[in-house]
């Protein structure tokens, strides 16, 4: 188990955080940070003690004659939730990701299959838009390329809310689909897939970048045709000439277009540098489960069997119309409890 003075240090620093804050002393933003993240860990150990405590105290109570009874009673049932309990601190105390609690940015793209790829790119736009609406997320399209048949080229968009990439960064991967599609007039059974990528968004302190780094261009945005038509040069492009990576907004104002393309790039190259670090960190990295290697193929969704299976843990559910209606709480908890026990055994191992 963890060694006692472990889980004293972890106790004594909340302490010192809460009195820190009470004083109005010190920089209460950066407290507060710290605060929060160690609550739910406190909160464990607490939980933990007391089912200890409550476990010493049964013991005692069986030399009383009055109480050997109840002890006998409570004894098994505190014994039972012992290592229960002992495993959802180990799990309080794994270390965490940094950007597990930042808004997220999701980029789908059409892989092979043509035009059924491109539908099936909007179906999982609207299977995370539903999604996020369950979490009670603000889910926000900022950059969109449709096609003429209704799918879509390219898309970005801004999650926001509460442990956004903690879910969402399982999503990042090659998600394939099989079933007929629409513009199939023989009824047979096409494979296409769709490339999700998931990035935590970047904070001005992660990404400093060089004015003479950056190109900066402004073009007509393209409309939906009549009366959408925009006439302004109002879209921005801006090229990072170190990384050759190239963003575009085409939203109607020309400042607001600017203000996403650079939140847009500075996420990319911390997604870039993230990727950078956990390569050098381990060599295995594609047996990581959310590990955002997005050359994998993760999911694939069977529509005439009504079937969707997840091949890093081998999770198959016979529920595919609740998936694609944004029902992923299912298949995000197994994919968590799967990194926490690959991450335990590490530990231990």
């Amino acid at each position: 188990m963890v060694p006692q003075d472990t889980l004293l240090q972890i106790t004594q620093r909340f302490e010192f955080l809460e009195a820190q804050m009470a004083t109005g002393e010190g920089d209460i933003a950066v407290l507060a940070k710290e605060y929060s993240d160690l609550r739910p860990v406190v909160d464990q150990i607490r939980a933990y003690e007391q089912v200890q405590s409550d476990l010493a105290e049964a013991e005692a109570m069986l030399d009383d004659p009055d109480m050997k009874e109840l002890a006998e009673e409570e004894l098994p049932v505190l014994r039972s939730k012992l290592p229960e309990i002992e495993q959802e601190l180990r799990i309080a105390l794994l270390p965490k990701d940094a950007a597990d609690a930042r808004p997220a940015m999701i980029e789908i793209r059409p892989g092979t299959g043509g035009d059924e790829a491109s539908l099936f790119a909007g179906d999982l736009l609207r299977m995370y838009q539903r999604y996020a609406e369950t979490q009670g997320w603000k889910f926000e399209i900022i950059e969109e390329q449709a096609t003429e048949l209704g799918g879509i080229k390219e898309v970005t968009a801004h999650v926001q809310g509460e442990g956004v990439f903690a879910r969402l960064k399982y999503e990042s991967g090659v998600h394939r689909v099989q079933r007929v599609p629409t513009t199939e007039s023989g009824g047979r059974i096409h494979t296409s897939a769709a490339t999700v990528a998931v990035l935590p968004e970047a904070e001005d302190v992660d990404i400093q970048i060089a004015p003479n780094d950056l190109r900066i261009d402004t073009m007509r945005a393209s409309g939906a045709g009549g009366q959408h038509v925009n006439t302004t040069d109002s879209a921005v492009r801006i090229t990072h000439i170190p990384s050759g990576i190239v963003v575009t907004s085409s939203e109607k104002s020309q400042h607001r277009n600017r203000e996403i393309a650079m939140q847009v790039l500075k996420t990319r190259l911390y997604d870039m540098e993230r990727q950078r670090i956990d390569g050098e960190r381990s060599a295995d990295r594609k047996a990581q489960v959310g590990s955002g290697d997005r050359s994998e193929r993760i999911r694939t969704y069977n529509f005439p069997q009504g079937r969707m299976t997840d091949h890093r843990i081998n999770l198959t559910l016979y529920k595919l119309d609740a998936v694609m209606q944004g029902d992923l709480n299912e298949i995000i908890d197994a994919l968590q409890a799967e990194t926490q026990a690959r991450q335990l055994a590490e530990m231990e191992g």
